[in-house]
């Protein structure tokens, strides 16, 4: 099975995508996120002390089918760092992304998942992911924030389709919405 979770920031998407697989041991634990600051390394100790001891943590932004091996359960979070930290590997300029470049990070995003959930669904396996809603809000102010949230939400879009179930979380209550 493949499910797509979603919602805004602190919406209680990553603690039911873990609810998920409450009582499964065999879990790979995808992770996404780059520690640049002390801030985001007291999330990540946060995030590792949730979750069980037994789940193995897979770190990286590329070749995400390398963390497949005999568990039989895997966690994706989070595709929205994930996309962000393609886009600024892709892309030398802060303020500025043309739009071949911006079509290439997001197929960039797009192979690393859609690859992923082929080889699980090629396996029989189960895999969970977890992605930011970001189009709820105001328009953003910078062209850069503007081509964030329309990659992501294309990006979403596409996976959502492609999971059996999705789940939009709002104030830690998950709706399923497919």
């Amino acid at each position: 099975m493949i499910y797509l979770v979603t919602g805004g920031a602190r919406s209680g998407k990553s603690t039911f995508a873990e609810s998920l697989y409450k009582d499964t041991l065999d879990v790979v634990y995808i992770a996404t996120s780059k520690v640049y600051d002390r801030e985001m390394e007291e999330r990540v100790k946060l995030h590792r002390l949730n979750r069980p001891s037994q789940w193995r943590t897979y770190e990286g932004n590329y070749n995400l089918c390398s963390s497949l091996d005999n568990e039989k359960n895997y966690l994706l979070d989070c595709i929205t760092v994930l996309t962000s930290n393609i886009m600024f590997d892709l892309s030398k300029d802060a303020e500025y992304i043309d739009p071949s470049l911006q079509q290439k990070i997001e197929d960039t995003v797009y192979d690393e998942v859609k690859n992923l959930i082929d080889a699980v669904n090629q396996r029989k396996y189960n895999l969970v992911m977890v992605t930011n809603e970001v189009g709820n809000s105001i328009v953003p102010e910078h062209h850069i924030s503007r081509v964030f949230r329309d990659i992501q939400g294309r990006i979403n879009q596409r996976l959502a389709k492609l999971s059996d179930e999705v789940y939009l979380v709002c104030c830690g209550i998950p709706v399923k919405i497919k």
